[in-house]
């Protein structure tokens, strides 16, 4: 743009005053050396950087420019760019101010350049940034690793790799920055969030340096890809691993659902003398809550409290804290940490309410929501989840309309799909799946898995193969793969004597290559070392004494009145066959190597990868009577806490 419009004819007049600095250097030549003129003007040029950079709004910004050309500096690249930089931050438009400053500069600097392109990208304007760079090249201004990172960044934010493999190219063609550490980071960050790791990768690989960052950027991008075997091997040659590599780890073990490597590669850390933060305890707090071991929940919570982030004063631990006790089974212990936080905001309420409702405490998630309402803190999406989950798990069908219809009405909040699965979770459990069924068809968003595996459970409880095929046909094509719709669908069919339907859903399963995932149970030994069983498995060092200790159990439930509830039992075989089935189920033998290793009163926590089935709730009902212990049982929908012979979801569940 080397003539501007009339636009800028009176903007432009501010920039045609007479150039007093460089007449005051001619009167000074034959008096002051030319090196002290230098340096008065190096310390203007500071000052005026100094004062762009206190600068807050437009007004101001252009009180400094004013000076900047009444002291004859309108030509100086450093000083524009520091300006132009600041125009940017504050959010003016590039056009036609920052713009017009650019255009009066005779010689441009790369770095003048680089704040223009940064400046166009950040508004919006990734075609102009080009578009500049373009100039640039034409006009024979070689670019600095800036300009590249820049550009790099622009790709990143629109996600064109297309543009980022071209500028790539620019790096090689133009030559010198195949080492620069800047544009090598910026460029594995572009290719990694545009979806081509491995050409991160690449680029990785051929650095003749690379920096902590490098490292970093790599093992975050394997990590979401679920690639943690990569990201472990990149992580060990690392050569100076900080508290941001060390915390990569930890959550990216966390979120790939492997918390005992969380908790391990968080040990080292602590090992290694790399201090803690927030961040890393949130991920570690996370890691404990999907394991479901109190005795590693009160260790990382000492190490909060001892590295300055206890629950009193940390909102953000202390709600990760109650969501983990909670997930632990220790809903006292979550809510005695909620209790004593000082401060307290949607997500520890939300976090708290949750927590309530999967241990089937209805009525005091509710209660909390309206304390929570009154202390004038706003609920979100989450926290109506979890109140709606809470009537769900009880039953609590006209609470739970009122509570959704409350929600756009009184907040404001419009229902998403995950609400709109609560509440067809809650009237298809309730026994109204004419009604649950009719709400996923008039939705006004298309329904998505967890509705229609709402609706698929609740037919499983009140035996409902119609509907129950009509579920499941949606979840065969939202979710193909999901080996548990079609293990569900042929339980129901089971259930009411359909075998014929059932070696049809076989069949299906076995078509698709699916397999079934083993009942799986876990529990707390008593140094912390989680024991584990599979259904049917008797390899575990202790089988002989577990299947006696269960044997008695079973003996004395029998003389107390328990019958095996067959049905449990998907299978089309003898009875006898079908108790044994039963009596080698996860959780039974969970609970069996629990009454042979803690101390009589203690409670027993057994963790479980899928729902309990009906005969292992009437068990451990039973056990927990003749016992005389509480046992607490987390299954993949709620906690189930039996005393004296009765659960606390009241058989609804």
């Amino acid at each position: 743009m080397a003539v501007l419009g009339s636009k800028f004819s009176t903007a432009s007049s501010l920039f045609f005053v007479p150039n007093q600095f460089t007449q005051q250097l001619k009167a000074a030549e034959a008096v002051v050396p030319l090196y002290e003129l230098r340096q008065q003007k190096k310390l203007l040029e500071s000052q005026l950087i100094s004062s762009l950079d206190g600068c807050n709004n437009l007004l101001q910004i252009k009180q400094v420019h004013a000076n900047v050309i009444r002291k004859g500096l309108d030509q100086c690249c450093y000083v524009l760019t520091k300006l132009i930089r600041v125009l940017t931050k504050i959010n003016v438009p590039m056009d036609p101010y920052p713009r017009l400053v650019f255009e009066q500069v005779k010689y441009k600097n790369p770095f003048l350049w680089t704040a223009l392109i940064r400046g166009y990208f950040l508004q919006g304007s990734l075609r102009e940034s080009i578009s500049l760079y373009g100039s640039m090249r034409r006009e024979g201004i070689g670019p600095v690793s800036f300009t590249f990172s820049a550009l790099f960044k622009a790709c990143s934010e629109v996600l064109d790799v297309c543009l980022g493999r071209q500028l790539h190219a620019q790096t090689i063609l133009v030559g010198g920055f195949a080492s620069d550490l800047y544009v090598g980071n910026t460029m594995i960050d572009m290719y990694v969030r545009c979806g081509s790791l491995d050409c991160g990768r690449k680029v990785f690989d051929e650095m003749p340096e690379r920096d902590v960052i490098s490292w970093t950027e790599l093992i975050v991008a394997y990590a979401k890809k679920g690639d943690m075997k990569s990201a472990s091997r990149l992580f060990d040659g690392l050569p100076l691993k900080d508290k941001v590599a060390w915390t990569a780890m930890v959550t990216g073990y966390t979120q790939n659902a492997k918390p005992r490597e969380a908790i391990e590669y968080f040990e080292s850390m602590q090992n290694s003398g790399i201090e803690t933060d927030e961040v890393t305890l949130v991920g570690v707090i996370s890691a404990c809550a999907q394991l479901g071991a109190v005795k590693y929940a009160n260790w990382i919570r000492d190490i909060a409290e001892r590295s300055g982030f206890g629950p009193i004063n940390n909102v953000v631990v202390g709600s990760a804290l109650i969501d983990m006790y909670s997930k632990c089974g220790a809903i006292e212990d979550a809510y005695r940490v909620f209790e004593g936080m000082k401060e307290r905001n949607v997500f520890s309420y939300s976090s708290m309410i949750l927590g309530l409702a999967m241990h089937g405490r209805a009525h005091a998630a509710i209660q909390l929501f309206h304390d929570m309402v009154k202390t004038e803190t706003k609920p979100n999406r989450v926290t109506f989840i979890g109140v709606l989950t809470a009537c769900s798990h009880v039953g609590l069908v006209e609470q739970g309309r009122q509570l959704f219809a409350s929600m756009e009405k009184c907040y404001g909040i419009a229902p998403s799909a995950d609400h709109y699965a609560c509440m067809v979770d809650l009237l298809s459990r309730a026994g109204c799946l004419e009604e649950a069924l009719e709400l996923a068809q008039t939705m006004p968003m298309e329904p998505h898995g967890g509705v229609w595996g709402a609706i698929l459970g609740a037919c499983q409880i009140h035996r409902n193969p119609d509907i129950a095929q009509l579920a499941a046909n949606h979840l065969f094509e939202l979710e193909p793969h999901a080996i548990g719709n079609y293990i569900l669908l042929s339980n129901i069919y089971a259930s009411v004597g359909r075998w014929n339907n059932v070696l049809r859903v076989r069949k299906l399963m076995k078509e698709k290559g699916l397999k079934k995932n083993p009942g799986c149970s876990w529990m707390e030994g008593k140094k912390g070392e989680i024991h584990e069983f599979l259904a049917g498995d008797l390899t575990h060092p202790r089988s002989i004494e577990i299947k006696q200790a269960l044997q008695d159990l079973l003996d004395r439930l029998r003389a107390n009145g328990y019958q095996p509830n067959l049905s449990s039992v998907p299978y089309d075989v003898s009875d006898e066959e079908k108790n044994r089935i039963l009596m080698t189920h996860s959780e039974k033998l969970a609970l069996a190597f629990g009454v042979l290793t803690t101390s009589a009163g203690c409670t027993i926590r057994i963790m479980k990868n899928l729902r309990i089935c009906e005969d292992c709730h009437l068990f451990m009902c039973g056990a927990s009577e003749i016992i005389g212990r509480e046992i607490v049982v987390r299954d993949n929908m709620r906690f189930h806490h039996f005393r004296e012979g009765i659960c606390s979801c009241g058989n609804f569940w």
